[in-house]
């Protein structure tokens, strides 16, 4: 597989939630939890955040969208937000490359990348944490599931 990573816009936000449902059903299952965000978050939605200006990439193998991530910046702060890869590549590096290529493309101004993972999500944060990222706080999610907050500093 040769993958190559690329913007995305909302021009993708189909094949987007497709990978992204596919992704999150995993933690769905672990967590007994159906309505996590990244499920049931609408096409509107995710076309509205792949349009509003913040770094959004997508992983391609070929033309085929095999992942993709987005992003939320609030001030020197930057959100990784809805990292996913399609089951079916997953283990592959792709979920590596776009972390590195986010967190690299956090605009002037950003000195810290976020993100957050459930508490029992062992896989994530092992990964995660080889990736440099740091656990700082854990918080109830909007479902209730204990999530852990990991962060990076920009370099």
């Amino acid at each position: 597989m040769n993958v190559h990573i690329g913007p995305i816009g909302d021009g993708h936000a189909g094949e987007v939630m497709t990978i992204q449902r596919a992704a999150y059903l995993q933690e769905a299952r672990r967590y007994g939890a159906w309505d996590l965000p990244p499920l049931v978050e609408t096409l509107a939605q995710v076309r509205a955040h792949l349009s509003d200006g913040t770094p959004a990439l997508g992983a391609f193998d070929g033309t085929r969208l095999v992942g993709s991530v987005r992003s939320r910046v609030d001030g020197g702060r930057m959100e990784v937000a809805r990292l996913c890869v399609a089951p079916d590549v997953q283990g592959g590096g792709v979920g590596r490359k776009l972390l590195h290529m986010i967190s690299a493309k956090a605009p002037e101004g950003v000195d810290v990348v976020w993100l957050f993972t459930g508490a029992e999500s062992e896989d994530n944060l092992r990964f995660y944490e080889s990736a440099g990222f740091v656990r700082v706080a854990e918080h109830l999610d909007a479902v209730g599931i204990r999530c852990v907050t990991l962060e990076q500093r920009v370099a």
